[in-house]
């Protein structure tokens, strides 16, 4: 599996994943003030429950400790994330 590469600029982006068939993986998301937006996390339904949506919502969080940002859990899947990895919640609004 490849690294999470991260796209966009200050006010929107994405985290993305490239899949081993040249597919993507991605989490989208919105910044709003201090905090961002996670809006969608979604992977290719031949890649599902590898995991995938997991490492981006880590890497989410990894940059939210790294630069203070806090998460807004737009998207279902990074709400249940969160709930998933109490030792995360600093980094969630």
């Amino acid at each position: 599996m490849s690294e999470v590469t991260r796209e966009g600029g200050p006010e929107r982006g994405r985290y993305v994943l490239d899949l081993e068939d040249g597919s993507e993986a991605e989490l989208t998301w919105v910044a709003r003030g201090e905090t961002r937006l996670a809006t969608h996390t979604g992977v290719p339904r031949k890649h599902e429950g590898r995991g995938h949506a997991s490492t981006l919502v880590a890497a989410m969080v990894e940059d939210a400790r790294a630069e203070g940002f806090r998460i807004v859990p737009a998207c279902s899947y990074v709400a249940v994330w969160a709930r998933r990895h109490p030792e995360a919640a600093q980094h969630f609004a």
